[in-house]
Order: C-alpha cells, then sequence, then structure tokens
C-alpha cells in the first residue's frame, strides 16, 4: 500500500512537474514569436523607409545583405515561436524535435553571423566610409548610384561627409572633378537666405556635422535596443530547447 501510494505520489509530481515545463515552454516561446515579429517589422521598415535609410543599405553590401538577414531570421523566428506553442500545448513530440533542431540551427546562425560581424567590423568604421567617399562620390552626378545615394544621405540627415566638409579636400575625387567647388550642394543648408554659388565656393554657412555621427546618433538608440534584443533572444532560445528536450522525453 506504501509503494503504491509512493508511486502514485512520484507520477503526480512528474506530472506536474511536466505540466509546468510545458507552460514554462508555451511562455518562452510566446516571446520568441514577438522577437521574430519584432525583427520583421525593423527590416520591413528599412526596406520601405522613406526618409533615405534605404538608399544607406543599398550603397553598402554588407549592410544591405544585414538586412535580409534580420527579415529571415525574423520570419525563421516568427515560425519557430509559433511551432514551440503548439508543439508545448499539444504536447506533439514531432513538432518539438522539428522544433528543437529548427532553434539548434538558428542559434548556430546567429552565432556565425556575430562572428563574421566581429570579423567585418572594420568596414563599418569611420576611416572606411571616409576613403569611399573620397575615391567615388563625384558630386551632382545623379546617374551615379555611389553619388546619388551619399547626396540622398547628406540631404535627408543633414550632414556633411563622413566627418564633415574637410572630408572634400584637394585630395579627393570630387575636388578632382569641380575644382571651382569647395562643397557638394548637398552640402548646404536648405533656407531662403541662402545663395547656392556662395555656398558652393564655402562664403556661406554650410552643414559642419558629418554624416557618421549624424547617422550613429540617429540611430544610437535603436542600436541598443536591437543588442538588447538579441541578447534575450538568444537566452530564450537556449531555455527553449532545454525545455523542448525535457517536454520530449517526458511525454509517454
Amino acid at each position: 500500500m506504501g509503494q503504491g501510494e509512493a508511486s502514485a505520489r512520484g507520477t503526480a509530481m512528474e506530472g506536474d512537474c511536466l505540466s509546468c515545463i510545458k507552460y514554462l515552454m508555451f511562455i518562452f516561446n510566446f516571446f520568441i514569436f514577438l522577437g521574430g515579429a519584432f525583427l520583421l517589422g525593423v527590416g520591413i521598415w528599412v526596406l520601405v523607409d522613406p526618409t533615405g535609410f534605404r538608399e544607406i543599405v543599398a550603397a553598402n553590401p554588407l549592410l544591405f545583405t544585414g538586412v535580409y538577414v534580420i527579415l529571415a531570421m525574423g520570419g525563421m523566428l516568427f515560425l519557430l515561436g509559433f511551432l514551440g506553442c503548439c508543439g508545448a500545448i499539444r504536447e506533439n513530440k514531432c513538432l518539438l524535435l522539428f522544433f528543437f533542431l529548427l532553434i539548434l540551427i538558428i542559434f548556430l546562425a546567429e552565432l556565425a553571423a556575430a562572428i563574421l560581424a566581429f570579423i567585418f567590423r572594420e568596414h563599418l568604421t569611420r576611416s572606411y566610409f571616409t576613403k569611399e567617399l573620397k575615391t567615388y562620390y563625384q558630386g551632382s552626378n545623379s546617374s551615379d548610384v555611389f553619388t546619388a545615394t551619399w547626396n540622398t544621405i547628406m540631404t535627408s540627415f543633414e550632414c556633411c561627409g563622413v566627418n564633415g566638409a574637410e572630408d572634400f579636400d584637394q585630395y579627393s575625387l570630387f575636388r578632382h572633378l569641380n575644382p571651382s567647388t569647395v562643397v557638394p550642394e548637398a552640402c548646404c543648408r536648405r533656407n531662403l537666405l541662402t545663395n547656392k554659388e556662395e555656398c558652393l565656393k564655402d562664403n556661406m554657412p554650410i552643414r559642419n556635422k558629418g554624416c557618421y555621427s549624424a547617422v550613429v546618433d540617429y540611430f544610437e538608440t535603436y542600436i541598443y535596443m536591437a543588442g538588447a534584443l538579441a541578447i534575450v533572444v538568444l537566452t530564450i532560445e537556449l531555455f527553449a530547447m532545454v525545455f523542448a528536450m525535457c517536454l520530449f522525453r517526458g511525454i509517454q
């Protein structure tokens, strides 16, 4: 009798533990679902944003690839969270196993992306953009994609060059093509009192803030939010994998 009661008590405890894991897994996957929805929203916003960030992304292959990586990861996390929630509530071993394998692949992909970002971080430095600007920026040539993109950036963010007007010195392609012009038209302040010809000769006030600082300042809040979200998502994924295996093994 005593052994029967102990066995029943043990079975009840296992059932309670399994039920707790099931609902914890549902909660974690719900957050993964929300994280995926957020990443999808960020990726779509960057692609359709009317303020000119789309042109910035298109001009840099690394950033352009990063946007589609964000969209792909967001879509996978969105699907992952949905599968995890369904597998946990229905206690479906097939769904749980598929969920575990998928989240493992995503986790490894995120780790690889972090390593690649660390390796190629020098391509997003101030000096890299300055070198590119001096080498390829032509001025008012709208047919050149690189030039048109930089004109959009300087106009949208009300900035000049990467560091400031000094980027357009005698060593730059811009000054070589436009020897009588000190700064490009995109650097001129837009108001009724500004004379464009005087501005181009640097005889009128121009935008002194560099675009590197302007863009970083504009997206600083979003960068910290994205970093914090990435850490939270990785932590949730680890817990979700552990809970998925525990629930998979506990289902009879």
